[in-house]
């Protein structure tokens, strides 16, 4: 399987990192895609990477957009030339913490989307709480032949609908599918399917049940994949395969 949004270049595994990437790989974890959240943490996820052997999007997520150069396309460029950098993000809008004023959220958005189209990268895509906004920016800026996933994918069937139907974007599913307060999730993913999945961990976040309110880490995918095999009446195999093609894909990996 692939985690294909994890943060294992964050500091809660500085004292153990080497033995959290041997446990996913035990667990059938075949790549991971750490994702930065800022020009500086992007640079660290890459040093990383490079290390152990993992894959890195780099980019400024909305709660860092705050801080983003006013020339982010020109300081982005070379770290989205690292042989190892294959995706742009994570970048997009949240309401929910506003920890960036609105405007300059959807600025930064805006400039990273133009880099992907430039670069003909994939974006990893964060939203949480402007789904209307969030939609207008890609309705203005996105070209089909665009790729890109809403990572954490946390809204209705209708909204996975319109990620789809218009945008062609995959949704990441991670630990929250398995929280007693998703149904909606659930409901989104029996309505879309394996083809439009890719699995995630988003960690040291939002661990799965059964590891709810422990530090989130790759290997615990696998319990995501087995709520997603029991959902869609399939067996984890079969998750697995659809949902690593659908990565692949993706990502081109």
């Amino acid at each position: 399987m692939i985690d294909t949004h994890c943060h294992v270049h964050d500091k809660k595994f500085d004292d153990d990192r080497e033995a959290v990437i041997a446990r996913a790989r035990s667990a059938g974890i075949t790549a991971m895609i750490t994702i930065g959240e800022d020009l500086a943490d992007s640079r660290r996820a890459v040093q990383i990477a490079a290390e152990y052997g993992l894959q890195v999007a780099a980019g400024v997520h909305p709660h860092e957009a705050r801080n983003a150069p006013r020339n982010l396309a020109a300081d982005l460029l070379p770290i989205l030339n690292d042989k190892n950098v294959i995706a742009i993000g994570e970048t997009g809008l949240d309401y929910y913490y506003d920890f960036s004023p609105r405007d300059v959220q959807a600025d930064v958005l805006r400039a990273q989307l133009d880099v992907a189209l430039e670069m003909e990268m994939p974006v990893v895509f964060h939203q949480r709480d402007a789904f209307e906004d969030f939609t207008d920016i890609l309705r203005r800026r996105w070209k089909r032949e665009m790729r890109g996933v809403v990572h954490c994918f946390t809204g209705t069937p209708e909204q996975a609908r319109t990620y789809i139907d218009e945008f062609g974007l995959l949704l990441g599913i991670g630990g929250v599918l398995t929280f007693p307060n998703a149904q909606s999730v659930r409901d989104a993913v029996c309505e879309v399917g394996l083809d439009w999945v890719v699995l995630e961990t988003d960690c040291p976040y939002l661990a799965p049940v059964p590891k709810r309110g422990k530090r989130n880490e790759p290997a615990f995918v696998a319990y995501t994949a087995a709520r997603v095999a029991e959902l869609l009446g399939v067996s984890i195999a079969e998750v697995a395969a659809r949902t690593d093609a659908n990565a692949v894909k993706l990502f081109g990996l």
